[in-house]
Order: C-alpha cells, then structure tokens, then sequence
C-alpha cells in the first residue's frame, strides 16, 4: 500500500500547528486516519466504513 503523502486536519482542530488534531489522508480506495501527536500510527479504512462509523457515532450523541 502506498503511503499518503498529503494530510488534512480536522475542522475542528483549529489553526496552527498544535499536536491535537486528527487528520485524514486517502490513497486509492483507503482513507488513512492518525493523531497528530502520534503520526506513525495510523488506522486504514474503507470510505464505506469510515461513514458507517460517522453515522453511528451521531445517532448515539447524547
């Protein structure tokens, strides 16, 4: 798998170049999630099921 090469910050992460942020990059079909703070780990995922996930997480907020 090739490695992202440009990463995008949360919106909600604010500006600057603070180490509190989640930021996402996408190579071919896989979006690539990491922290920040701890870039070399990062999660893999599927468009699909990055969105499931995100549908999930908003139906649940109290």
């Amino acid at each position: 798998m090739t490695a992202p090469e440009t990463w995008q910050k949360s919106s909600f992460s604010g500006g600057g170049d603070g180490n509190n942020c989640v930021e996402l990059a996408t190579t071919g079909p896989h979006i690539h999630l990491r922290e920040s703070d701890d870039p070399t780990t990062q999660l893999t995922t599927a468009p699909a099921t990055l969105a499931h996930l995100l549908r999930t997480i908003k139906a649940n907020r109290p």
